[in-house]
């Protein structure tokens, strides 16, 4: 240390700091705390260093750090957070940062940071951008480390309190004169920083120890105090030495957050309808809604994906959730009108007209539209293109983009399309601009928009062209067998591969790095950073796969071939620890011998053994390889539709399916048991004893043997991706869940979402709303559900169990759900815990049967399962009817207030 000091002074350029922490932390045994600290000097030059902190009981932890500094450049602020680490030096948790620890730095003072762990507050929603918002703004983005006058020895207070309105300031009331000896009138004004923190410091140079203080809320306009915090004073006992700054990080300010409730509405873009539109929804009829919205009292407006689905421009395309770029928009929600008009009068007459033929349809015509919309913008290029490319605002934006535009550009070149990389740059600006645009007028409303995060990304996307390492593009996403497809469902688009290492999630190779790429964590990262520039909310999209994902390999068809990932799948031992023993050809191949032959194929049988099967041993059999797999057989009967081939290649399917187990594609000489496995006809061909142990390892898989692998892997991946995000999180977690699923989701303060017909909970048809979580979303149904219209007539006997048990109504249900009745549902939903209760737009309507749709079979949105299904529901009435339905209005305005949640 003296040679250093030395150094030091002879050295005149350079400036010696030191900084002193202290924190209080109990660990466990072979971890150790750590501080991960940044300097920024003046130049903007940033490094960053790993300070190992000491202990002497392992919960009282101090480090001391001394750091040069060019006096030309000096250290403006530094930056820093705590973290737990093994004894390797792995980081195994780290504190909450969303408020990043900044502070102004002085090189003549010596800082003392007194802190304690912060972890994720009770209150973590206040942080968000959509409380902010009912509060009167939305945070600063970040947190200014901002100077304070600073003297021999200080005491710099800094405290949170997020639940403060924009007309009121903290301040600091104490037992010294310098703080007011109490006096309600003499308090010391704290300053705003950034992101609901305020500070302060006090010359403490005459000022003995300790000193007892308490934080107060006061009005700005009138300066008067308006409430105390709770609780016991605060105190500090440190006596300082000269020219230190001991920096006193309290606690939150302790006192409770105003109740922020909220109703909104859910509605697909494309269903949107006006006067103004073009056969579907565009950015302009969004903005349109929001004018709806404020005249009822609602203050979030749900979307579903807004990225662009296009390949080839056909049915194929609608939906939503097959995107092919994480951030480009799509096209098809450009606002013509806001766009401009053709200089050639007649091309404009012309597509006027295409204009009320598309919007007179009942439903969107996603392949008309695309010709009509993509021919408009293509001709409108030709004359405007080069003016709009020329501006500074588009260079600054496509300098900003440059990265997936780039991506999106070799996606459109490798499909052939005619679209050019300046035309799709010419439409992402202009949607970029007109969602912007969107969301700043929603904001002047105090209304916010929640967008829709899709599970992936198409195989052929973008993304998947340019980062092919980021995904398993040899399996496909989907789910296992449920209610909605007994087959399983198979998605289309590739996992991800997020390169787990016995669940703990790794970074990737540091040469990527090195040549400045993106790992998947950080690409992940920037996507959702995107989304938050338009939307204050954002709704996961099955939210399962962060915790594990159904993957299906990409030579079978069904759901039902597939297995979790990641997962614990049996080793050989393992199997035979449960009294299997292990066959291998047997309990991964296809089991097929003459009568399950004769039992699928009927009087095919001989047919198929003589084209199909190659006979084995044992009166046994192996499928043909033309045949081995799903996909092979579908392309093998590609265009026989009678029904003798129908039934040969369905038969076929079920064969290739005849499994126990099916393998691990990433870890050799493992296996998972393949769903519902114990339903076929190879499990009939075990002894009892083998069936009763094929069930034992079949139900420790599925029930038991992931809970806290899948777990941790779900906090890790969810934390990590989604921890710092200003969006308000929701999840969508519907379905057959593991039970790790819901203590996670509450422990990063997820929102839930919860639907009244499908309960979570084992043995019962309908939950009660009075138990629905406050972190949660309530609705009635959601995209992939019919809408309460619906779903009362579907099943008679179904809804009268509602009508009694949940209604409490007596007698006969009646067989139409009458206004009145979807008015009682709506209010109850509305009176629920849960703090946002969004409803479809068709449920809305659903109350007044002047304004619903009369066939209610035509506002399905989705069928879950279904291949041909296509995404075309468009709003019956025009937004403009909506405006005018004063009296619908302003009962729903009525219901949103007395409900508290305006």
């Amino acid at each position: 240390m003296i040679f250093f000091m030395y150094f030091c002074i002879q050295h005149k350029s350079l400036l010696l700091m030191k900084i002193r922490f202290s924190i209080q932390y109990r660990t466990e045994w072979g971890q150790q705390l750590a501080i991960l600290i940044t300097y920024r000097q003046q130049d903007g030059a940033e490094r960053t260093a790993n300070i190992p902190m000491l202990t002497e009981d392992g919960e009282s932890w101090t480090a001391e750090t001394s750091v040069l500094a060019s006096r030309r450049s000096p250290i403006e602020s530094f930056t820093y957070l705590y973290i737990v680490e093994d004894n390797s030096g792995h980081e195994l948790r780290r504190e909450w940062s969303l408020v990043p620890r900044v502070f102004a730095f002085d090189s003549t003072k010596i800082y003392t940071m007194a802190d304690h762990w912060r972890d994720l507050p009770l209150h973590s929603h206040v942080y968000k951008a959509p409380y902010q918002l009912s509060q009167g703004e939305i945070f600063l983005e970040t947190v200014r480390a901002k100077v304070f006058s600073l003297f021999r020895k200080t005491v710099m207070f800094r405290v949170s309190a997020p639940q403060l309105s924009t007309s009121q300031q903290l301040a600091i009331i104490g037992s010294h004169p310098a703080l007011g000896a109490w006096n309600p009138a003499r308090f010391l004004p704290m300053e705003s920083i950034g992101m609901g923190d305020w500070m302060t410091t006090l010359n403490v140079d005459w000022i003995g120890m300790p000193l007892e203080y308490k934080y107060v809320v006061v009005d700005k306009a009138k300066h008067e105090l308006v409430a105390w915090e709770e609780g016991d004073n605060r105190q500090i006992t440190e006596e300082l030495g000269d020219g230190e700054v001991y920096v006193t990080y309290d606690e939150p300010l302790r006192m409770a957050e105003r109740t922020w409730r909220v109703a909104g509405v859910a509605v697909p873009v494309f269903a949107l309808r006006s006067e103004h539109s073009c056969g579907v929804g565009d950015f302009g009829d969004l903005k349109r809604l929001v004018d709806w919205a404020s005249e009822t009292g609602m203050r979030a407006i749900q979307l579903l994906p807004v990225n662009d689905t296009t390949v080839r421009g056909e049915w194929g395309d609608s939906c939503p959730y097959c995107i092919v770029s994480a951030f480009a928009l799509h096209p098809h929600y450009l606002d013509l009108e806001a766009l401009g008009t053709l200089k050639d009068k007649k091309r404009m007459t012309d597509y006027r007209r295409q204009q009320r033929e598309l919007n007179a349809l009942s439903y969107c015509d996603y392949e008309a539209v695309h010709r009509v919309k993509m021919g408009y913008v293509s001709e409108l290029f030709q004359e405007q293109g080069e003016k709009t490319l020329s501006t500074k605002e588009y260079a600054e934006w496509e300098k900003e983009n440059e990265e997936w535009l780039a991506a999106l550009d070799k996606y459109h070149e490798s499909l052939s399309q005619e679209v050019t990389p300046m035309l799709s740059r010419f439409i992402q600006y202009h949607l970029h601009c007109q969602l912007k645009s969107v969301t700043d007028y929603a904001h002047s409303k105090g209304i916010f928009l929640k967008g829709d995060l899709t599970i992936g990304v198409c195989k052929e996307s973008a993304d998947g062209v340019e980062h092919p390492e980021y995904f398993h593009l040899d399996m496909l996403a989907g789910s296992p067998p449920d209610t909605f497809s007994m087959q399983g469902q198979v998605w289309g688009f590739p996992t991800y591969n997020w390169q787990t290492d016995n669940g703990q999630y790794q970074e990737r190779d540091s040469a990527l790095h090195a040549s400045g790429g993106k790992d998947i964590y950080e690409w992940y990262r920037s996507r959702i950073q995107y989304m938050a520039q338009y939307f204050d909310a954002i709704r996961i999209d099955h939210v399962l796969g962060y915790f594990s994902i159904w993957e299906v390999p990409c030579e079978q068809l069904f759901g039902i071939m597939g297995h979790y990932s990641p997962a614990l799948p049996f080793t050989r031992g393992d199997i035979e620890y449960f009294g299997l023993p292990f066959r291998r050809d047997m309990l991964t191949r296809p089991f097929i011998n003459d009568r399950i032959i004769d039992r699928i194929f009927g009087m095919h049988a001989k047919y198929v053994r003589d084209n199909f099967l190659t006979r084995k041993a044992y009166g046994l059999y192996d499928l043909n390889e033309e045949v081995s797999t799903q996909r092979k057989v579908k392309e093998l009967f590609e265009g026989k539709g009678d029904e003798n081939s129908l039934w040969i290649r369905d038969g076929l399917y079920r064969l290739v399916a005849n499994v126990l187990f099916v393998e691990d594609p990433h870890q050799p000489d493992s296996y998972h048991p393949r769903v519902l496995a114990y339903k076929e006809p190879v499990f009939e061909a075990l002894t009892e004893d083998e069936r009763d142990a094929y069930m034992r390892l079949y139900n420790n898989f599925f029930l038991q043997r992931h809970s806290f692998f899948w777990g941790r892997n779900g906090y890790e991946l969810l934390n990590r991706l989604f921890g710092d995000t200003r969006m308000l999180v929701c999840a969508e977690d519907l379905g057959a869940m593991p039970e790790c699923v819901e203590p996670v989701l509450d422990s990063l303060h997820i929102l839930t979402l919860e639907v009244q017909t499908m309960p979570k909970q084992s043995g019962i048809e309908f939950t009660h709303l009075d138990a629905n979580p406050i972190r949660s979303v309530a609705t009635i149904s959601t995209h992939d559900m019919s809408p309460l219209r619906l779903w009362w007539e579907e099943n008679p006997e179904r809804t009268q169990r509602f009508y009694t048990t949940m209604l409490q109504k007596q007698g006969r249900a009646p067989e139409h759900l009458p206004a009145h009745l979807a008015e009682e549902i709506i209010a109850r939903h509305l009176y629920s815990p849960s703090m946002m209760c969004i409803l479809s737009l068709q449920d809305w309507l659903a109350m007044d049967s002047e304004l619903w749709n009369k066939n209610p079979r035509e506002e399905r949105i989705n069928i879950p399962g279904s291949d041909y299904h296509r995404w075309q529901w468009r709003m019956h009435l025009n937004i403009e009817e909506l405006l005018k339905a004063e009296k619908y209005n302003k009962k729903i305005k009525m219901m949103v207030s007395r409900s508290k949640r305006a």
